[in-house]
């Protein structure tokens, strides 16, 4: 039985695991961090494509059990005109709409299936070194464990050392200028927003929110930072966030302030990177996925949907290809032009995002924006990005 290694246990890597084992790969996961992340309140989209893979695994009605169907989205200004209604889905299709959910509860359905599966997942496992040798490849790791196998898959996201073996020089990952800051709230009197997700381009920080049936409001705000390094980022305490988009959307329309003063549990800051073209995804017997060679902000709504996505095409090359060299090959020429619209189309979007500070910047963004999203709402031009991998196959 041949052993597959996976670095990451994120999306990427248990969904990876869950579509190899049933074609007899011995799957064997490896995870940097200690424990499992709680990923607090922050929450993703999960587009119409990433729901099929899903399906394919059997996993998407336990997912929806906790989701928020969402196959619209509410655009308002930052005086609260409402801008438009564009589709989070295929254009003209709502039943085939995407769905919004809480990270943790993504990575709990993937990481169940795997306990299920019997594939191991090993903690504390961070990757310092790999040694390919010419029938195995050995994974070495900070804490002088090792790991041998058939093949190597990096799952390890944008910071992927994986990447950085296959090719030492591949390309560090892009600042977008956006911060995402995100967590729940409870709001006393707020009303849910069935089907549907509200974005706010405010005059100083971009908003976005919903409201669960049960009340929950799960937030997000992307808010326009100068650049610095990760680690500086991450210092910052989530109380300086939370005090820092108060003062941003203080002028914002209702309900934005409300939710930002009733802001309950933890909440999360990350800054956006993406990856572009990353030339070299695999190098004899490692391969990468995900976020490790296509990284994309959350603008686009599609980063758990590619990692979905390269586990099955990955999957299907190696079942189909009975050389690991020729199955790598073939699922890059598949996946990378896909990822890369991906990515550009998010980077289009956050452009928009970005606040100038320039009262006519703000009044041109205001007046354009309508003209954009009212095309964008019947615009079917972007429904192959939804189709997906999984319709491709089936027809």
């Amino acid at each position: 039985m041949p052993k597959a290694l996976i670095i990451g246990s994120g999306v990427a890597g248990t969904a990876t695991a869950l579509f190899l084992a049933p074609q007899g790969w011995d799957c064997a996961i490896f995870e940097a961090r200690a424990e499992h992340a709680s990923d607090g309140g922050l929450f993703l989209n999960v587009a119409t494509n990433g729901l099929a893979v899903l399906e394919e695994v059997g996993l998407r009605e336990r997912l929806m059990e906790d989701a928020h169907r969402c196959p619209y989205m509410e655009m308002y200004s930052g005086r609260g005109a409402l801008l438009g209604v564009v589709p989070n889905g295929p254009a003209g299709d709502p039943d085939r709409g995407s769905a919004v959910v809480r990270r943790a509860w993504l990575n709990q359905v993937l990481r169940d299936a795997v306990t299920v599966a019997g594939i191991p997942i090993t903690l504390g496992a961070r990757l310092r070194d790999i040694r390919e040798e010419r029938e195995t490849v050995t994974a070495v790791f900070a804490d002088g464990r090792t790991a041998q196998g058939d093949i190597v898959i990096g799952a390890d996201g944008v910071g992927s050392p994986t990447r950085r073996w296959i090719d030492d020089r591949a390309p560090e990952p892009a600042y977008s200028g956006l911060v995402s800051v995100g967590g729940t709230a409870r709001v006393p009197g707020l009303a849910p927003t069935p089907q549907t997700q509200r974005m706010v381009f405010g005059a100083r920080s971009f908003f976005g929110y919903l409201v669960r049936d049960d009340g929950t409001v799960l937030w997000f705000a992307n808010t326009t930072e100068p650049e610095q390094d990760r680690e500086s980022f991450r210092r910052v305490p989530a109380a300086t966030w939370l005090e820092r988009l108060r003062e941003l959307h203080a002028d914002d329309p209702s309900p934005v302030s409300e939710i930002l003063a009733h802001v309950d549990g933890e909440i999360g800051a990350y800054p956006l990177y993406d990856l572009l073209h990353v030339p070299h995804w695999q190098r004899g017997r490692v391969v990468a996925v995900g976020d490790a060679v296509h990284a994309t902000s959350p603008s686009a709504g599609q980063g758990a949907s590619l990692a979905l996505e390269d586990a099955f095409v990955l999957a299907r090359c190696l079942r189909e290809e009975r050389d690991h060299a020729a199955a790598f090959s073939q699922y890059q020429s598949l996946r990378q032009p896909r990822a890369e619209e991906v990515v550009r189309y998010a980077r289009a979007v956050n452009k928009q995002k970005r606040v100038t500070r320039s009262r006519l910047g703000i009044a041109l963004r205001d007046a354009m924006l309508p003209m954009f999203l009212r095309k964008a709402s019947s615009d079917t031009r972007n429904n192959h990005l939804y189709r997906g991998v999984v319709e491709e196959v089936a027809r």
